[in-house]
């Protein structure tokens, strides 16, 4: 067998057996018993796998330890769909792998067969809490930055002391999360389902914004320049939008780029124009704090 066409198929194996120890341990997480039962079948498909190039390698492979503690962590944190999703993108990637070397072994065709089948059929049994009600969690993200991060950047060229920012940034931003959360309650209590609750949908939203309100101030608490926690401010929103942006976009397949830039242009674009009302309001009518 030709050295480089070798090397591909234990690159393969293993993969594949990383793959079946990183859906066995996710399978023994699974409280809904489909889920478990669907996870175990993929597991034991992966296994098969990895036996198939093994007979063609004649090695075995021991599953990369780090890669599973990985994607256990990754569940853990950032819940079951966007831990497999993220798993299934690498196997995509592997895909044109597959195709060279389908060209030298036609049996592989039925393993990308089945490789091909494994994403539609965990989308298809998935039902994740936290993705019902990711809704309300964008809302309160999207919210906060948009109406915290123009306010503190108004109040900064206003006010020019850090601390007074800050406390009048937390208060404005408790007020406006159980706003929000009042308003997320009502909005989903007129349409209310059995999939989706009120009082998680008002949870959710509040939580969202609340945290992403700690985020936002936290640099006024801890330093005394108003212009620097401002700079430290905004980079924060930036990366709250980077990251969220990231794992919606996994988790639901949508296109990560375009949905980022629209979240941080009109994020930072109210922020400018907030910064320049601070402007007028302390120059032209001549507030001094």
């Amino acid at each position: 067998m030709d050295e480089s066409l070798r090397h591909k198929l234990l690159t393969m194996q293993q993969g594949e057996t990383t793959e079946h120890e990183v859906y066995k341990a996710l399978a023994r997480r699974e409280k809904d018993p489909a889920n478990r039962r669907t996870l175990e079948r993929i597991a034991e498909d992966e296994r098969r796998h990895s036996e198939f190039w093994a007979k063609h390698t004649n090695a075995k492979c021991s599953p990369r330890t780090a890669t599973v503690w990985k994607f256990r962590i990754l569940s853990w944190l950032c819940g079951l769909t966007f831990a497999i999703k993220l798993m299934e993108r690498g196997e995509e990637n592997a895909q044109d792998e597959y195709q060279e070397i389908v060209q030298e072994i036609p049996e592989a065709a039925a393993v990308l067969v089945d490789e091909e089948s494994h994403e539609q059929e965990l989308v298809a049994m998935i039902d994740e809490e936290r993705l019902r009600y990711v809704g309300s969690i964008v809302l309160g993200l999207s919210d906060a930055l948009v109406e915290l991060t123009g306010a503190l950047a108004g109040l900064t060229l206003a006010l020019q002391k850090s601390q007074l920012i800050a406390a009048i940034g937390l208060i404005t931003g408790v007020a406006a999360a159980m706003s929000m959360a009042a308003s997320e309650y009502l909005s989903t209590k007129a349409e209310e389902t059995e999939q989706k609750s009120a009082i998680k949908s008002a949870v959710y939203t509040g939580s969202a914004y609340i945290v992403t309100v700690a985020i936002l101030i936290a640099p006024f608490l801890l330093l005394g320049n108003p212009l620097l926690a401002l700079g430290l401010t905004v980079a924060g929103a930036l990366l709250i939008i980077f990251g969220f942006t990231y794992y919606v976009s996994v988790a639901r397949d949508l296109p990560f780029w375009r949905r980022f830039g629209e979240m941080a242009v009109l994020s930072l674009g109210v922020a400018a124009v907030s910064f320049a009302i601070g402007y007028v309001v302390r120059f032209v009518f001549g507030v001094d704090v």
